[in-house]
């Protein structure tokens, strides 16, 4: 199919971004009307439905019009399910999990901007996806000035063939971004396209001092946070949550869906009693954020019974622990079981949260050194977390 040229797409993107507060700068609108983001759809992508399930949409199978339309909707868009299929292989509506996309416009303008890059630095990009961002930078930067890494081959192959389309002949690597990519080291700038558990040393490693590392630190799919932070001379980075931000999790960090029977795996608690703060407040962003800060490695599922009722639960499949939460008439009751109280230690900080006015997420500040992460709010002691690395 012959698509329109996108240059009025492209111009009005650009427009968008810019009223939105995304763009700010004459350098990143350049790259912005001159990337069509259409050539990085290939072969297609999936489009949300009501039911739950996705529709595929392919280049070839759609009209220009409405694929134009697709390309420059203000929206990420899916290009991947279940770590192999794409829209070329679907028929129909299908199920799935994806595990590739091409980021709403917004976020990807937004950090880009955020990262502070200016003419000639060099980039370590993790997580190439299609490859839409990677040419961005490759039109500000100059390619040879760009690295980018993808883990997985199928998508890093995409990418690199629109990337070649696009007029960019850069350096995409297929490999474990978590390690960096040490042979181009060091950088002026990392930026994730992922989210990951904390900042790996490695990048920091491959940092230059006065260098930043942008990144989406956290695994829950939501209540993450992006965090900014400048390596230093002795090798430390510091910085803070600069905001919200939702990625989806790096590949070998992803945890594994729970299955099986939740009322089974929680039947023999250790404790039962009251929760003095109630596990809803989970379902809020900063709440969330400082849960995962309280209790590293721990995943929240929300449920319902055979009678409508909600349901929740905390699981640490690496420490064999367990909370499961139910709503009665005087309030939520928790039951506990395993080695270690999930709920307690998630609870006592969202308490301190709470008497110390309800802080955003933007006051969480964080400093790195290779043995440990350090996390904190100013002038709130009980709000403090210190990840010390194996």
């Amino acid at each position: 199919m012959l698509l329109p040229d996108s240059a009025p797409q492209r111009r009005a993107l650009a427009d968008r971004l810019e009223e939105a507060g995304a763009l700010r700068s004459p350098q990143w609108r350049a790259a912005v009307e001159a990337i069509p983001r259409e050539l990085f759809l290939n072969p297609g992508v999936f489009l949300p439905t009501e039911a739950g399930r996705w529709r595929p949409m392919t280049t070839l199978g759609t009209d220009a019009k409405e694929w134009m339309e697709i390309a420059y909707s203000d929206q990420s868009l899916a290009t991947q399910l279940d770590g192999h299929l794409t829209a070329d292989q679907a028929a129909g509506l299908v199920a799935g999990v994806p595990t590739s996309s091409s980021t709403m416009p917004m976020t990807v303008v937004g950090m880009i901007e955020d990262l502070e890059v200016d003419d000639g630095r060099t980039v370590l990009e993790i997580g190439t996806g299609t490859g839409y961002s990677t040419a961005l930078m490759c039109h500000r930067l100059g390619e040879d000035n760009v690295t980018t890494i993808e883990v997985d081959p199928q998508v890093a192959a995409r990418a690199d063939a629109a990337l070649e389309e696009a007029g960019f002949s850069t350096w995409t690597v297929t490999g474990d971004g978590l390690l960096g990519h040490p042979a181009r080291a060091p950088y002026d700038r990392v930026i994730a396209t992922c989210a990951v558990r904390r900042i790996p040393y490695t990048w920091v490693r491959q940092t230059k001092p006065g260098g930043i590392i942008l990144a989406t630190v956290g695994s829950w799919p939501y209540g993450t946070g992006l965090a900014k932070v400048t390596v230093n001379e002795d090798g430390s980075a510091e910085g803070r949550i600069i905001g919200r931000s939702s990625f989806m999790q790096a590949r070998s960090q992803a945890a594994a869906p729970l299955a099986g029977d939740l009322t089974a795996r929680t039947a023999y608690p250790d404790t039962v009693r009251p929760a003095k703060a109630p596990p809803s407040l989970l379902e809020e962003w900063m709440p969330a954020f400082i849960a995962q800060l309280a209790a590293p490695g721990t995943q929240f599922v929300r449920a319902v019974d055979g009678d409508g009722a909600q349901l929740l639960y905390l699981f640490d499949a690496e420490r064999e622990s367990f909370a499961a939460f139910t709503e009665d008439t005087s309030g939520w009751v928790v039951r506990q079981g395993g080695p270690v109280t999930l709920w307690d230690e998630i609870e006592q900080v969202l308490t301190a949260w709470q008497d110390a006015g309800r802080p955003d997420i933007s006051n969480v500040q964080l400093h790195i050194i290779d043995r440990a992460h350090t996390y904190w709010i100013e002038k709130q002691p009980a709000l403090r977390w210190e990840h010390r690395l194996a």
